[in-house]
């Protein structure tokens, strides 16, 4: 059994990485982005924190969400977020035929991984090395083949916010782009 014991700091910033169970597929349906967006703005209006990035991919979601100074605890959020949206779905994924024992022991469903992949921003530097990767996250995949494609992403805010120019990773009409670097956060990113 592992010792990993996660850190909690009040007011703290978190690049997070959550899966859905055996990786399926959830979120190539839009109506389960919709509910899952719903289920992040229940959270946020019951226990309100700052959404700085996000991208939904189909079967993992990044998020890097900044605490409120008097809050630390975001496996409280992250718990409510997964409870709400697995409600929203109703019965469709939940069949309890479909869950192993060993989850149902637990009282977990067969909508989400277990447990969540965390990292603590240190600086600014961290930050948008974090912020990078969420936005090149769906080109990573092979999902589109550049940032600006995928609707699902925090990509289009920050290009109106002016950090980033709309074809930053762009390959578009044989643009030659450089693929960025993570090799420094690879065991950060929990994938």
């Amino acid at each position: 059994m592992s010792n990993y014991r996660r850190l909690y700091f009040k007011g703290s910033t978190i690049f997070l990485t959550i899966v859905t169970y055996q990786r399926v597929p959830l979120f190539k349906n839009s109506d389960y982005i919709t509910k899952l967006r719903i289920a992040v703005s229940q959270v946020k209006k019951e226990k309100p924190f700052d959404i700085l990035g996000a991208v939904i991919l189909p079967d993992h979601l990044h998020f890097i969400w900044s605490l409120p100074k008097h809050d630390s605890n975001y496996s409280q959020l992250i718990s409510r977020m997964k409870v709400l949206f697995t409600r929203s779905i109703g019965r469709q994924l939940r069949s309890v035929n479909n869950i192993p024992e060993s989850r149902r022991k637990h009282r977990e469903s067969n909508v989400w991984q277990r447990r969540f992949w965390e990292h603590t921003i240190r600086n600014e530097q961290d930050l948008k090395t974090h912020l990078d990767y969420i936005h090149y996250n769906p080109v990573k995949h092979r999902l589109v083949s550049c940032p600006h494609h995928w609707e699902y992403s925090s990509f289009h805010q920050w290009v109106k916010r002016g950090f980033y120019p709309l074809e930053w990773g762009c390959c578009c009409h044989g643009k030659s782009t450089k693929t960025p670097d993570f090799s420094n956060i690879i065991n950060q990113v929990g994938e």
